[in-house]
């Protein structure tokens, strides 16, 4: 049976996500069999697992450093915000509705069975387990219910590791103060402390960690330097209100400028990750007016919430300023909620995300869409279809790997003589971008996402669609291309997806090695 280590945190976004994943590559490089497990994950970035069944990014990532494939008893119970009093809800990779608080309180008993069971097959499975709490173990009008802290730690009979972070100010409060709202034997469950995103001189920090030790009678196992430029993906919540804030360099006529519309359901943003790591591109993401003008590229992302977004989108402007991207030369991409959005309408008859109905779409893509009550999960391969025309610089790759989760089905609208003008004059056809070859190892057949005749619109379902290099490296050739007539961007500039994410999970081990006090936690394991 598996040893078994907990990462709980004082609050959200203090490192909890990124010291799971350092310990699962350092034990991983240690020569354990090491598998995460976070019991209940609230995220809207997702992914889909090789059976079909859909988890939480953050808990992918940590597979990866484990360098083993994702399953879905790593994250049996994921939550996906549609608005700020109700989420759907994912019990072992597969929807069961959408609820409300109360209504999930109620659930509660169903899924912690879920949770165990899950557990239970990893501790067999593996030599280590890697737990991750959720928010703060102190949240005392949630500790009843709780299916993500304390309660799995004594499951699995873990240590736990508070983290608290520094950045913010206020570190030695945290963590004293959850320690306060702890009960007796919660606090028994706490082995040590580790203090996250450390700038500036250790020897200033000293006199803290005397006192933090001296007031709780508990080790600080470490102080982790404050990483910059780690390019991990994110798993979702806090990290979101950060993506407005880049903004793109001007100075820099030659890169390629790519904007992303931040919807405020956005998820999956992660797709966009291999693009913001590509040297020459500068990729941002764009909440108002105003913010878009240079863009080559307009991307519109995943939702949660595809209606509210799209209404959103229309009643800030930004729906003009696509437009004028695109009339000025520029592409734009819908990607899962986005295709749906580039459409001429969406259906919510079953009101699966909103009370909304019908909304009308941008009008970019002659494609509408309804939204169903049965979700698709699925890994994919597919191929580009002839709708991309003239395949220049270079032939495109001939399989793309991707997955898709939506609960949309779109349809091309037709024949081309049915159908009126789109909001660019032309008369309003849309042929397939894609053709799926394998839907979870599946042979198929069947077409996917719809692209314009000049193929400067076109959106599709498939998720992780960029960490295909040589689509993405074709991607942004032809946009180069297109922008200045340059052939001299060309693929040695270009990085390695995949290989790029190693090196991240090595440098991040090599870091928290340094810094973490891992004989002291091999001594609690």
């Amino acid at each position: 049976m598996a040893k078994a280590i907990m990462i709980q945190g004082t609050g959200s976004h203090v490192g909890k996500s990124t010291l799971v994943t350092a310990l699962c590559r350092i034990f991983t490089q240690d020569g354990f069999r090491v598998a995460p497990f976070k019991a209940q994950n609230m995220a809207l970035n997702s992914f889909i697992t090789m059976d079909g069944c859909e988890i939480g990014r953050a808990q992918v990532v940590q597979a990866h450093a484990a360098r083993i494939e994702p399953q879905v008893e790593m994250n049996p119970v994921l939550l996906k915000a549609t608005s700020d009093l109700g989420a759907q809800v994912i019990l072992s990779g597969k929807v069961v509705g959408n609820m409300k608080a109360r209504a999930y309180q109620k659930f509660k008993p169903r899924a912690w069975k879920v949770i165990h069971h899950a557990y239970a097959k990893l501790e067999k499975m593996y030599d280590l387990v890697v737990i991750e709490g959720a928010g703060s173990p102190a949240e005392v009008n949630l500790k009843r219910g709780d299916l993500s802290n304390m309660r799995v730690a004594r499951m699995a009979n873990a240590p736990v590791i508070l983290v608290g972070d520094i950045d913010r100010g206020g570190v030695f409060a945290s963590i004293v103060g959850t320690l306060e709202l702890l009960t007796p034997s919660e606090r028994d469950c706490v082995a040590g402390f580790v203090i996250n995103k450390f700038r500036g001189d250790l020897d200033l920090l000293t006199d803290g960690l005397k006192f933090l030790e001296r007031k709780t009678h508990k080790p600080v196992l470490g102080v982790i330097p404050y990483l910059t430029d780690l390019s991990l993906e994110e798993e979702d919540g806090v990290a979101l209100d950060c993506l407005g804030t880049k903004r793109p360099d001007l100075s820099r006529p030659d890169k390629i400028k790519i904007a992303v519309i931040c919807l405020p359901h956005i998820s999956n943003f992660t797709d966009f990750d291999p693009l913001k790591k590509e040297p020459g591109v500068d990729l941002f993401y764009v909440r108002k007016k105003g913010e878009m003008a240079c863009a080559d590229v307009v991307i519109l992302p995943g939702s949660k919430n595809t209606i509210q977004d799209l209404i959103h989108i229309q009643r800030v402007g930004l729906d003009q300023e696509i437009l004028k991207v695109y009339r000025q030369g520029g592409q734009v991409i819908g990607i899962c909620g986005g295709i749906q959005m580039l459409g001429r309408a969406v259906f919510d008859p079953h009101g699966v995300e909103s009370h909304y109905k019908k909304a009308k779409g941008l009008g970019l893509l002659a494609v509408e869409t309804v939204l169903e009550t049965k979700k698709i999960t699925a890994r994919v391969q597919a191929s580009m279809s002839d709708g991309w025309g003239v395949r220049e610089p270079d032939d495109p790759p001939q399989i793309i790997e991707g997955y898709e989760i939506h609960m949309g089905r779109t349809r091309k609208l037709g024949p081309p003589a049915a159908c009126l003008p789109d909001r660019l004059g032309r008369a309003g056809t849309a042929q397939s971008a894609f053709t799926i070859l394998k839907r979870n190892g599946r042979r198929v057949r069947q077409a996917d996402g719809a692209i314009s005749p000049d193929g400067r619109v076109w959106g599709t379902y498939l998720h992780g669609l960029f960490e295909n290099d040589l689509f993405r490296r074709w991607f942004l050739d032809r946009i180069r291309i297109g922008k200045d007539g340059s052939d001299s961007w060309r693929k040695e500039n270009t990085i390695v997806y995949h290989q790029e994410r190693e090196w991240a999970f090595d440098r991040l081990a090599q870091v928290v090695r340094k810094h973490l006090d891992l004989k002291n936690i091999y001594e609690l394991l």
